[in-house]
């Protein structure tokens, strides 16, 4: 699924990038003096955007100026939340392990993610454990995020987390260090009636 919507992703930015190049490309070219085609929406280097009567057209609606900048600025901000997911890593996608012949292998992060989460919820104690790792491949880092049932100590929970499956990942990967942000959460039960 995240394949397919990297490649819809893509395609998208695709499309925008060649409408916008082409539509800049030709505005430019025709205020440079390059001759205008027949079905331009403009007659040739002088004339402007919005003439006069297309500026006053809607003066007499309150409404229509403001609603043109708010789809704008809403534009805009799509834009910008766009732009944001796709310079945005959710995930680091391998993890480059020293095999310790001078050569290295790839290890995919997922993988490693889901081994250390299950290794995490085998702790006692522990209702659930999500990890993502971050940072580079050759120098990743760990996001934790601990359930913890009501008994458990979230200090003897997090000892165990770093002696155990942290350390486990850390020695499987071959990595000097593995920095790691633990959130500890209490799991909520909901309350039953005791007769």
């Amino acid at each position: 699924m995240r394949a397919v919507l990297g490649r819809v992703n893509r395609v998208l930015l695709a499309i925008a990038g060649l409408v916008l190049v082409a539509l800049g490309g030709s505005v430019l070219a025709i205020g440079l003096g390059v001759p205008a085609p027949s079905w331009w929406l403009h007659d040739g280097r002088h004339d402007v955007l919005l003439d006069e009567a297309e500026r006053t057209r809607w003066r007499d609606a309150g409404w229509w100026w403001p609603v043109v900048l708010a789809a704008l600025a809403a534009l805009v901000l799509l834009c910008l939340w766009w732009l944001v997911a796709v310079v945005r890593r959710q995930r680091l996608a391998e993890v480059l392990v020293d095999t310790g012949d001078g050569e290295g292998a790839v290890l995919r992060g997922r993988a490693l993610e889901q081994a250390f989460a299950e290794e995490a919820g085998r702790l006692d104690g522990i209702a659930q454990a999500r990890v993502r790792l971050t940072g580079r491949r050759t120098a990743p880092s760990t996001r934790v995020r601990l359930h913890l049932e009501p008994h458990v100590d979230p200090g003897t929970a997090l000892h165990a987390l770093t002696t155990g499956a942290l350390t486990h990942a850390r020695d499987s990967t071959g990595l000097a260090d593995l920095p790691a942000e633990v959130r500890l959460h209490g799991v909520k039960h909901r309350t039953e009636r005791v007769s």
